[in-house]
């Protein structure tokens, strides 16, 4: 008998182990987010320096992947706290109920509004924590080298003499490269937006894993430009890399948002980091060269503390054209990531040939190819090329997005996304060899 009770005793001990490694420990917060470790490892410091027996765990996983894990999480095992860069994210996460709100931590002296953008969920969700803005960050021996003009707005990397120059990554890779994407079409307007990404990804040289790969790339001179969000351009530039950043007109200041998970392990824990993250000493680990974000208080508020030639993000909202749509972006969230991937991500090859088709068309017929056959050639050949696959009118219908904000795991809506996609890829791949082809016959006349 008594070795049965032994025997049942260690079994229990062995059933309960695994769920041992992932229960809440009492002092601990855990935050899921995207941001890299520069900035992780300072809050992480300073947060545990103010809150002495409390211990900060970062989990890292790009904004998409950080969105799944939430979801797939059973509640009560969730991490603590959302923190990342795109607040579509967290409009997401909002509508599926995944935030719990958390108004106590909220900083009064923090501002209603960013132009005209809200910084703090009007419904008390999510809450700013940095501002952020959009645009090219580039490396000054390499363009100096390769004899290129310094960047200054979207259209300047569309040019030929910028094919092979450009890093890029994908939105379902990273949160900010959708906001990017996102500023792009809203400024730009869908159709023209979509050129104006086909263009600059057929002047590409790859497709990144990571958002952290387009810097990365800027930085140790394997691209000469790309799009980043600032505080990659901002903190390398102030961290003496060679390397610089400019906001183009069509740009957005938004609020990088931080959010208490809804069935969160240690919710007080949680609240009391984001608490953290809004106050004065919270703000100011956002100024440190290394990281080089924008804070959510108003500078005279952080008195004496901020750096010489840092941008000033209410001037940056004033001269912006950009009124970002947050809501806009939220129900088509999916969709444009989809249609980047199929169209883009895993057809580079032929839209980078198709791209340097038509520049060396242009190049070899130089007036030519303004009138008569050879123009009529290079403009099915551009429409081909540069065209998006899904129009204005149909990214705007409500049942196709549904479609694709519904659960992949139903069968049936898994099936109809995944037709839909096998049909973008296998037209983007025929359409980019056609524009090729169409192309070199231009350049033939």
């Amino acid at each position: 008998m008594p070795q049965f009770r032994r025997l049942a005793a260690a079994l229990a001990v062995a059933l309960v182990m695994p769920l041992a490694d992932g229960a809440a420990r009492a002092g601990s917060v855990t935050v899921i987010t995207s941001f890299p470790k520069d900035l992780t490892q300072a809050y992480k410091t300073a947060f545990e320096k103010a809150n002495p027996g409390v211990t900060l765990e970062i989990l890292n996983k790009n904004t998409v992947a950080g969105l799944a894990y939430v979801r797939e999480t059973p509640a009560g095992q969730r991490p603590d706290v959302f923190w990342a860069s795109a607040p579509d994210a967290f409009e997401v996460l909002n509508r599926d109920k995944l935030l719990a709100p958390a108004k106590d931590v909220i900083n009064p002296k923090v501002p209603d509004k960013i132009g005209s953008f809200p910084i703090n969920d009007p419904g008390g969700m999510y809450y700013g924590q940095a501002l952020a803005g959009y645009g090219i960050m580039y490396n000054t021996r390499y363009i100096k080298a390769h004899k290129l003009a310094p960047p200054k707005q979207w259209a300047d990397l569309l040019a030929p003499e910028w094919f092979g120059h450009v890093g890029i990554t994908s939105p379902s890779r990273s949160g900010t490269m959708h906001l990017t994407v996102e500023t792009i079409l809203q400024g730009e307007g869908w159709d023209r937006g979509w050129q104006t990404l086909l263009r600059m990804a057929g002047n590409s040289s790859a497709v990144t894993e990571r958002s952290f790969g387009v810097p990365d790339g800027v930085n140790n001179g394997q691209f000469g430009a790309g799009p980043v969000i600032d505080f990659f351009g901002l903190s390398s530039k102030f961290s003496k890399f060679p390397v610089d950043f400019v906001y183009p007109t069509e740009t957005a200041i938004v609020p990088a948002n931080i959010a208490l998970i809804e069935g969160a392990k240690n919710a007080d824990e949680g609240k009391a980091f984001i608490k953290f993250a809004l106050s004065a000493a919270g703000q100011e680990v956002l100024l440190e060269p290394k990281i080089s974000r924008l804070p959510v208080l108003p500078y005279s508020e952080l008195e004496g503390k901020i750096p010489a030639g840092y941008p000033d993000p209410l001037e940056l909202a004033k001269r912006s054209t950009v009124h970002f749509d947050v809501d806009l972006s939220q129900q088509r969230y999916y969709l444009v990531q989809s249609l980047f991937d199929q169209t883009i991500t895993f057809r580079l090859k032929e839209l980078q040939q198709a791209t340097k088709a038509i520049h060396d068309a242009e190049r070899k017929l130089g007036d030519k190819a303004k009138s008569g056959k050879a123009a009529e050639l290079l403009a099915q050949a551009r429409k081909l090329a540069w065209s998006p696959l899904v129009g204005q009118q149909q990214s705007g219908e409500a049942e196709f997005l549904k479609l694709f904000a519904g659960d992949k795991r139903d069968s049936a809506v898994n099936q109809k996304i995944t037709q839909l996609e096998g049909d973008w890829n296998g037209k983007a791949r025929g359409n980019y060899e056609e524009a090729a082809r169409l192309a070199q016959q231009a350049a033939a006349q």
